[in-house]
């Protein structure tokens, strides 16, 4: 089963992926969709308010992040790893609940990191956004390190984040049925 999607004047089939029984999400990936990757973040960075860092989280906001700081021109983005690496010091954590995850994430950015978002506006960023899980864990995390949230931005939203006006979106990716569709 698919899904046709039409976002940043392209379309994808998105296949369908069983997260419980009788529900289905649209599995969004721009890893590897170049096209994909770059038109989203230029429609999304169209809509971005003013700020001085970005941040997502590991893994698949990465490719996005990239190419939004690319249109910024800011050269600098924090990444929030799902584990502690060799050269991270002074870390910060947080943990999560995310939809695609069986189990509980926590969330770590380095030291360094937190110190070069303290006192700056901060916009989150991420692919994807249904239930809130990593996005909460992320706004813990700029508030840990003293940074000033400005917006919350996805390319999609999912279930219930459909419903929130705090963050600015460019889709809806509704969830489906055992057959697959829309609910």
């Amino acid at each position: 089963m698919k899904y046709r999607l039409k976002v940043a004047g392209i379309e994808r089939d998105l296949p369908l992926c069983p997260i419980g029984e009788n529900l289905y999400i649209g599995a969004f990936v721009l890893f590897g969709d170049v096209e994909l990757t770059e038109k989203c973040a230029k429609a999304l960075y169209e809509k971005a308010p003013e700020h001085d860092v970005m941040i997502t989280a590991e893994s698949k906001g990465i490719p996005l992040v990239h190419a939004m700081c690319s249109l910024s021109g800011k050269n600098r983005y924090v990444l929030a790893r799902k584990s502690i690496k060799l050269y991270m010091k002074d870390v910060v954590a947080c943990e999560t609940q995310s939809i695609t995850t069986s189990a509980k994430q926590t969330l770590y950015i380095d030291g360094e990191d937190a110190a070069f978002m303290h006192g700056k506006r901060v916009l989150i960023v991420d692919d994807v956004i249904s239930t809130g899980g990593s996005l909460e864990s992320l706004e813990n995390l700029v508030r840990l390190a003293g940074g000033e949230i400005v917006g919350k931005m996805t390319i999609l939203a999912e279930g219930d984040a459909t419903t929130r006006d705090d963050i600015i979106y460019l889709e809806k990716l509704p969830l489906f049925d055992g057959n697959g569709n829309p609910i």
